[in-house]
């Protein structure tokens, strides 16, 4: 994997690293890497940018892509939490959901590709993924679920593994520890907004559903 694993590449994201060619970033994060291996890297914002989806089908038209999904409905709230932490979030959640759209127009430059207020647009997944699937053989696409990686890790493990047409590396999943810090008091979600959160995600999680098919399985 791309090292360091912070800051996060953002390559195919940021106009300004794109900008500087495939090459830059191919001696920036892969430099010393023998040809025989398979190299990756790791870069959130990927899935919520077309434009990155147009740019790694014209530059790496062969590559395989991994998306991990979480429940929207908890995603958007440990989003909330992050932002909070991070000193970037004062109102309440249920304010800040109102006024998602507003801010997301209002946006400052320098947050163009950090986008704190974007609670709820983030769980739309299946608009998000439709660029990567247009552009791409589905064998180059492989979408698992965030909640796996600690109810079953070991499997999820393997699953990526046999994507990839790697040997099996168990220890992969050995120490993962806090995946999200911001993920541990979702539990403070109000119920009232927990609920209106549901009732609006039901018919993207319909669209998601379709887009994916049985062998990914929605949440309940």
């Amino acid at each position: 994997m791309a090292k360091p694993l912070k800051p996060e590449p953002k390559f195919f994201l940021r106009d300004d690293e794109y900008a500087k060619g495939l090459e830059y970033y191919s001696k920036k994060w892969f430099d010393g890497v023998a040809s025989s291996k398979i190299a990756g890297e790791k870069s959130t914002d990927y899935l919520e940018s077309a434009d990155a989806a147009v740019r790694i089908a014209e530059s790496l038209p062969h590559v395989k892509l991994i998306f991990l999904l979480r429940e929207p409905v908890s995603r958007a709230y440990s989003n909330y939490l992050w932002s909070k932490m991070n000193g970037l979030e004062t109102e309440e959640f249920a304010t800040a959901l109102q006024r998602e759209a507003e801010r997301e127009r209002e946006l400052p430059e320098r947050l163009k590709f950090t986008r704190p207020f974007s609670y709820f647009s983030r769980g739309l997944y299946a608009d998000l993924l439709g660029p990567y699937f247009e552009r791409f053989m589905a064998r180059q696409l492989f979408v698992a679920r965030y909640e796996d990686i600690a109810e079953r890790p070991s499997a999820v493990a393997d699953a990526v593994h046999r994507f990839l047409g790697v040997a099996p590396r168990p220890s992969d999943v050995e120490g993962l520890g806090v995946i999200n810090p911001s993920a541990r008091d979702v539990n403070g979600l109000p119920d009232t907004v927990q609920r209106e959160l549901s009732e609006r995600y039901v018919e993207p999680n319909h669209r998601l559903a379709t887009l994916l098919g049985p062998a990914f399985p929605m949440w309940r």
